[in-house]
């Protein structure tokens, strides 16, 4: 996340007291300027001065990404900007142009990993891609990750099985998707909850990693009704998922770390949101409690 004080400025130090928090907790994958730290809210100096926070406040073992998107010539631009501070990895974010072609997407990906040796995580969110697209992604040179945020598991599987051996699926829905997912082919889930209660998080991976479905769907269920929040519109809109940042943020805050204020276009939770939140939490708390000892 990036939490920004109440002018709306980028408070580093918070970013990095969280880094160093999750990692203390067991956590050692971070994504930085990604769709949920508010990417698009973002100066082009700006990503590359969270993305730089992150990798300084972290260990050499932690793995930092960082988000990149926009047009070829700026993408090119922030990978090597992104290079010069030693990112591990970077994620392509979904593309956000009205009008689409598969065939010059995958030239897209590849004119950007022509610029680096850095590997390079796609983001498939936002349109409706063929098994083929999916399949061709996978043999990117460069890439090395798709992060998959459809809510349809059989494409997922049927890219997995078409695609490259050597490329690793991500759930890019969080922790609802991550069973279903995982028996498809992903072999990681990206945080909801686990972005201010790691330990949940770290639970599901090992119980899915040792096929515990049992277990894995108990820990699932308790990020429900959090998550499910977080999809919510939030007041005077229609638009699903509205305040998911600003729900994230505020579990950030419930939790004793960093969340801080948001940016247009999101906007901050209202008072009854921010009620319903705590008492979310609150539940959370409860079944954590009961689930993981």
């Amino acid at each position: 996340m990036t939490p920004f004080d109440d002018e709306l400025e980028i408070e580093h130090e918070k970013i990095a007291e969280n880094a160093r928090d999750l990692y203390d907790e067991g956590i050692r994958t971070f994504l930085a300027t990604a769709n949920i730290s508010e990417y698009h809210s973002l100066s082009q100096s700006e990503r590359v001065d969270v993305a730089e926070t992150s990798v300084d406040a972290l260990p050499d073992d932690a793995c930092v990404l960082a988000g990149v998107g926009g047009s070829t010539a700026d993408a090119q631009e922030l990978i090597r900007a992104y290079d010069r501070i030693g990112v591990d990895a970077m994620m392509i974010m979904p593309p956000d142009h009205t009008y689409l072609h598969e065939q010059g997407l995958l030239e897209y990906y590849r004119s950007l990993a022509s610029v680096t040796e850095t590997p390079l995580v796609p983001y498939v969110r936002g349109f409706d891609p063929s098994i083929d697209y999916l399949a061709s992604l996978t043999r990117v040179e460069g890439v090395v990750g798709i992060k998959y945020a459809l809510k349809d598991p059989v494409k997922l599987g049927a890219g997995v099985a078409a695609g490259a051996d050597d490329v690793v699926w991500v759930d890019g829905l969080a922790e609802p998707f991550a069973v279903s997912f995982w028996a498809e082919g992903a072999e990681g889930f990206s945080a909801g909850v686990s972005n201010f209660r790691p330990e949940i998080g770290l639970e599901l991976f090992d119980a899915l990693s040792d096929g515990d479905w049992e277990r894995a769907r108990e820990l699932r269920n308790i990020c429900l009704p959090y998550q499910d929040f977080r999809d919510e519109t939030g007041q005077e809109n229609e638009i699903q998922g509205a305040i998911s940042v600003s729900a994230v943020k505020k579990g950030l805050e419930l939790a004793g770390l960093n969340g801080g204020n948001v940016r247009e276009p999101i906007r901050p939770l209202a008072p009854e949101e921010e009620r319903k939140a705590e008492e979310l939490y609150s539940q959370l708390e409860d079944d954590i409690e009961s689930l993981i000892e």
